[in-house]
């Protein structure tokens, strides 16, 4: 059973990951910095809850993850007034931290066996 700090854990992860994303491709404004941290509240949020009550799929993860790469990419494009680059932005993201979500849970489930 998914728990609140295990929803909590991975919202922080993804606010960390992804703030430190923004960082290495650039972006020093705060309000862009800041603004990634309320997009994911709200994005990563709503991502787990449906997941934990209504469809946790793989083919529901993946439109859920592609949707949610244009809502944070409207969003980025709200402050950056630049399309292209509040893509890149949102892709790059939330590519690197699902990859990275992906290889944490395979690790703990690994840790699990040994």
């Amino acid at each position: 059973m998914v728990t609140l700090p295990m929803l909590l854990l991975a919202l922080v992860a993804t606010i960390l990951i992804e703030f430190v994303v923004l960082l290495l491709l650039g972006e020093r404004n705060r309000l862009v910095l800041g603004s990634s941290v309320v997009v994911n509240m709200l994005t990563n949020v709503s991502l787990n809850l449906f997941l934990l009550y209504i469809d946790d799929s793989f083919m529901t993860i993946i439109i859920a993850e592609v949707i949610i790469v244009f809502i944070e990419a409207l969003w980025y494009f709200l402050f950056l007034r630049n399309l292209s680059r509040a893509f890149v932005y949102s892709i790059l993201c939330n590519a690197i931290s699902f990859l990275i979500g992906i290889l944490a849970q395979s690790l703990i489930i690994l840790f699990e066996y040994i």
